[in-house]
């Protein structure tokens, strides 16, 4: 008697072969950390002056196993006026993304672009509702273009290589 695989096998067992059908997918979104703080106390309440609002931004991935990693966009949300803070938000927002049968520079674009982008309106919806529950208004932080952050981090990457190599000749 042959033995013969069903459709569902062929597909597992294609899944580990080299020639495998690239696959990306979000496995888990979630709020990592957050901290309000708001150093003035009721006079940042009082202000009549509109607070400037600065904006920190940065990405850390923790490999989990070969296909699977976690992104964590860190964000830091400070406001201050006559350069004393207002309030100060901190949130870092994550998820597990599986990313399979791809090319390095591929998988590279995908963590560094494709899941900030997806994370981050979780963490402007975070920050945005904490803020409201802190008592002030919403700050509303437009988006960021991370596929030209991702480039630029590159590039940047590229001349200090280039220059460190010149420096060495």
């Amino acid at each position: 008697m042959s033995e013969e695989n069903t459709p569902a096998e062929e597909n597992t067992q294609a899944a580990g072969n080299e020639g495998a059908e690239p696959s990306f997918a979000i496995k888990r979104i979630y709020l990592k950390d957050l901290s309000f703080e708001t150093p003035m106390g009721l006079e940042g309440y009082s202000q009549t002056k509109a607070p400037k609002v600065n904006q920190e931004l940065n990405v850390q991935v923790n490999k989990v196993n070969d296909t699977h990693h976690e992104v964590v966009l860190f964000l830091t949300i400070t406001a201050t006026v006559d350069e004393r803070a207002v309030f100060l938000v901190e949130v870092k927002q994550a998820g597990v993304f599986e990313i399979a049968n791809m090319p390095n520079q591929a998988i590279a674009q995908i963590i560094n672009a494709n899941c900030p982008n997806i994370l981050f309106p979780y963490a402007r919806e975070a920050i945005d509702s904490i803020l409201n529950r802190g008592g002030f208004s919403p700050i509303n932080l437009p988006p960021i273009n991370f596929d030209a952050v991702f480039a630029q981090a590159v590039s940047e990457a590229q001349q200090r290589q280039q220059t460190g190599a010149t420096a060495d000749a």
